[in-house]
């Protein structure tokens, strides 16, 4: 387990879903601090609880969210966005994925997402 902090992100993208479950989730898992979205597009990177989030993470700390679709929807933006943290040293963990980039296997999923990426781009 990495020594900096857990930061939580949740996010349902209409006003009528609720964040619970996700944030019940982020909080047993330990997260220090949880950013969320409500009714905001999983399609939009643009959203202000991922920004705060994302801001707030640091090198050695852990991004946590429930799923990675949490994250966002389109398969090569979410792969250049953990990509980009791995770069910044900040470690993914998904919960119902069992997702860990702390991981040798996390890294290997990890790749093999961003290798479909690659792929639905071509």
């Amino acid at each position: 387990m990495a020594t900096g902090k857990r930061i939580g992100y949740a996010r349902v993208s209409t006003e009528e879903q609720h964040l619970d479950l996700q944030l019940a989730a982020l909080e047993a898992y330990g997260c220090d601090r949880v950013y969320s979205d409500h009714g905001i597009s999983g399609g939009r990177f643009d959203r202000p609880g991922l920004r705060a989030a994302l801001a707030a993470a640091r090198t050695g700390s852990t991004l946590v969210v429930w799923r990675l679709d949490r994250l966002g929807r389109s398969l090569s933006d979410l792969a250049t966005l953990v990509g980009n943290l791995g770069q910044r040293g900040v470690r993914i963990v998904s919960l119902t994925e069992s997702l860990d980039t702390g991981s040798a296997s996390g890294r290997f999923t990890f790749h093999m997402l961003a290798a479909l990426a690659e792929f639905e781009r071509g």
